[in-house]
């Protein structure tokens, strides 16, 4: 009864560990990356201020990048 808890108890953990490293790993994905006024120029992109926020790269496929 206790090796089956113990058992359990590590599962559990394990599977915890393995959850967390996903969400970190598709969080780190899903956040934009940044871009430097030459690559969006380049990507034919306009360079646009944002309040607060500093200046931000408008790309022609409606995607917003922060500046570098």
């Amino acid at each position: 009864m206790r090796v089956r808890r113990i058992l359990g108890l590590a599962l559990a953990a394990a599977t915890l560990a393995g959850v967390s490293a996903v969400g970190a790993v598709s969080a780190g994905a899903a956040s934009s990356p940044n871009i430097s006024r030459d690559d969006c120029t380049a990507a034919g992109g306009q360079i646009v201020s944002r309040p607060y926020a500093g200046y931000a790269c408008a790309l022609p496929d409606g995607t917003t990048q922060a500046i570098t």
